[in-house]
């Protein structure tokens, strides 16, 4: 123990040192000019305790001193997971549906809320998981085709009138053309290029948006977008459908949870198609893939699009939900934030991209009162989670193996 401790003491002081660096600006400079010391101390004790607590955990663990705890828990987690592994994978889904069905009825307004908003992310990340997770290629610009889908209807709908359900597959549509658009002389670049060029796109479409007056109204945005509207039977003197609009957070809700269900739906087909496995080898090596007969660029353009399709999906129900729209929804900070999701969850993986969503989305909702300090507990995590677990929460699961892996 005394040996592993000395290897990482001298890396964990000068982590410590370099976070009080950090934290006394934020906590000790005041808007008046007056400068302190003790909230920043404080502060800081806190999370050093916290911090060297963990770390004799991690250094006991490595030692083998923790063996007698660590082996019962180990076997138990096993056990519980085969346990779960017995009952078939349907069963477990049909449970989450009557979960999700069921929440907004005992859960509040905002707690409706919150989910609504994670479930639109849902959407979001799992587009954003047809690009980086399946096609292996690395967007920074992906927030400008939620932007396009959120403009398409509001323009539409306020302009032209068309109702919600017919702007719907003209936003996933446009969306679609806009990636097409941004991809073709895009997507011939590989790496830390294409993710270079693909933020410069993303910025341009925001710029535009920003700047085009006589048809987005500029920085001012779109106001007057009506919300999404129904049809349903009504047995009054005789059968007709009576219009209504849908003005209920829950409803919103449902709406949202269909679409979620709609983009998970379409990701798994996508991922067991034959198109999924062409975006597979384009992932894992692309010079391979193009001498195996694949056409790269063209998957590559057809990733691009199909990623847009659910971004444009999850903008027009945006604008529907917030019936007002304008270009500083769709900044760089937002793709960032989606693309830590796909991150943070794995890549590939819908369940954990579910999990990322959450994570990053309903949890600093729990911890609210910590908001000032939410970025730092952000980066802190995402540092963490690339120490420990690189391949996200939870990992997607190869099919099949490869030769090196059963030599090995």
């Amino acid at each position: 123990m005394i040996q592993e401790f000395k290897k990482i003491w001298k890396q964990y002081a000068i982590g410590m040192l370099w976070l009080l660096g950090l934290l006394w600006p934020m906590l000790g400079i005041h808007s008046d000019g007056t400068l302190t010391f003790k909230t920043t101390l404080t502060v800081w004790s806190y999370i050093l305790a916290g911090s060297f607590v963990c770390l004799l955990i991690y250094i006991m663990k490595a030692g083998g001193i923790l063996k007698s705890i660590t082996d019962p828990v180990t076997r138990v987690a096993g056990n519980i997971k085969t346990a779960a592994t017995l009952l078939p994978t349907w069963i477990w889904i049909i449970a989450v549906l009557v979960f999700a069905l069921l929440y907004p009825q005992f859960a509040g307004r905002y707690g409706t809320d919150v989910a609504v908003s994670v479930l639109l992310y849902i959407c979001l990340g799992l587009g954003l998981n047809v690009v980086v997770g399946l096609a292996g290629m690395l967007d920074l610009g992906y927030i400008a085709f939620y932007g396009v889908g959120a403009y398409t209807y509001a323009l539409f709908n306020t302009v032209y009138g068309l109702a919600f359900w017919v702007c719907l597959p003209l936003s996933a549509a446009s969306a679609c053309l806009a990636g097409c658009i941004v991809g073709y002389p895009t997507l011939r670049m590989r790496g830390d290029y294409l993710a270079i060029v693909t933020l410069g796109f993303g910025e341009i479409i925001r710029i535009i948006l920003n700047n085009w007056m006589s048809v987005t109204n500029g920085p001012n945005g779109i106001l007057g977008i009506k919300p999404i509207s129904i049809f349903l039977p009504v047995f009054e003197n005789g059968f007709t459908f009576e219009h209504f609009w849908v003005k209920k957070l829950q409803l919103f809700y449902y709406f949202a949870l269909a679409l979620a269900i709609v983009a998970a739906i379409g990701v798994q087909r996508l991922n067991f198609s034959r198109v999924g496995r062409a975006w597979e080898s384009i992932r894992e090596d692309e010079t391979a893939a193009e001498l195996m007969g694949v056409n790269t660029f063209i998957y590559k353009l057809l990733a691009y699009a199909m990623g847009a399709v659910f971004a444009g999906l999850a903008g027009a129900f945006f604008a529907a939900r917030m019936r007002f729209v304008s270009p500083e929804s769709f900044t760089f900070l937002e793709s960032a934030m989606v693309l830590c999701m796909v991150v943070l969850g794995g890549m590939g993986s819908i369940p954990g991209i579910i999990l990322g969503v959450i994570a990053l989305i309903a949890l600093p909702e729990v911890f609210r009162e910590f908001e000032a300090y939410r970025m730092l507990i952000f980066g802190a995590t995402m540092i963490i989670m690339m120490l420990f677990r690189p391949a996200g929460l939870i990992p997607a699961k190869r099919v099949g193996s490869r030769s090196e892996e059963m030599e090995g």
